[in-house]
């Protein structure tokens, strides 16, 4: 399988400040990969480049099986803060994003429908609220079925009901083999609607991975929440002597190792227990262990 965007060992400065740092990755047919990282890590600079809007000073970067900006037919882009002619309706603004890009102009409402703005269609964009003036940047991000979608912050002003609608496309446009790279500082959106995760720091790349593998790699310890049946809750902290009393339970914290081992001593105790809560290390655990990592 040919990968949609390559870059190896990729850097950029400005003005002596190195931007980007022997930054590699790869986005496949039909993969959702986040672009993760503070403000200054070198998110959008990665973006400039993959879309041909700056020049490197090193390394190598294919998109769509050509050199950045040639393959702009198929390739997608979807600022933070997208602008629109607020005299235009929504669908005379991508009735012109069509005819510029040479596509059917009889598609038009069909894309506001799939983002869900077929009822104001015909309402100026002056009129549209942030969500609204977003979803108009998605729907002319997907005219001509690209290949590789390029999403800067694609839910900035979207409401939850919204935003739950936006991945859903993306799944649906990722099952159709579509490739999907997406920044976002909301981590939990990212968290179970992406496949595979990229944390830049400092303009490099400090980590890469699917969301279990980035928690095995940083091995930050498993909480366990245990509520005891009346009248036990002495018996479990002696069996359990690490656990402390937290929100009327007990509270355990164990290494990735020892997870297993503390499962079982629990479970040996299951007359006594009422019931058990894992949690797992969350994104914006690993997101924060990695960046600290890299003295940010």
């Amino acid at each position: 399988m040919t990968s949609t965007l390559t870059i190896s060992h990729l850097t950029k400065a400005f003005g002596g400040v190195k931007a980007l740092s022997d930054v590699s990755l790869a986005v496949e047919p039909g993969e959702r990969v986040a672009l993760l990282g503070h403000n200054g890590a070198g998110k959008s600079t990665l973006m400039k480049v993959i879309l041909g809007l700056i020049a490197p000073d090193g390394g190598e970067i294919t998109v769509c099986g050509a050199a950045p900006g040639k393959a702009r037919s198929q390739v997608a882009y979807l600022p933070e803060n997208a602008a629109f002619h607020s005299a235009l309706t929504g669908l005379e603004q991508i009735t012109y994003y069509m005819r510029l890009r040479g596509e059917p102009v009889s598609g038009a409402m069909e894309l506001l429908d799939r983002v869900g703005l077929g009822h104001a269609a015909k309402r100026r964009i002056g009129t549209y609220s942030k969500g609204m003036r977003q979803r108009v940047g998605l729907a002319q991000a997907l005219i001509g079925h690209p290949r590789l979608l390029v999403l800067d912050e694609p839910t900035s002003g979207l409401d939850p009901v919204s935003r739950r609608d936006f991945y859903e496309l993306l799944d649906g446009l990722a099952a159709d083999g579509a490739s999907i790279l997406l920044s976002s500082h909301a981590l939990t959106e990212v968290e179970a609607r992406t496949d595979r995760l990229l944390i830049l720091s400092g303009g490099r790349m400090v980590a890469e991975g699917s969301l279990p593998e980035l928690r095995r790699e940083a091995a930050l310890p498993v909480s366990m929440q245990i509520t005891a049946l009346n009248g036990y809750v002495t018996d479990i902290m002696s069996a359990l002597p690490d656990a402390i009393r937290l929100n009327g339970g007990l509270h355990l914290s164990c290494t990735q190792e020892d997870k297993l081992a503390t499962l079982a001593r629990i479970s040996a105790m299951q007359e006594k227990v009422a019931d058990l809560e894992v949690i797992p290390p969350s994104l914006e655990d690993i997101y924060s262990h990695f960046s600290r990592r890299d003295g940010q």
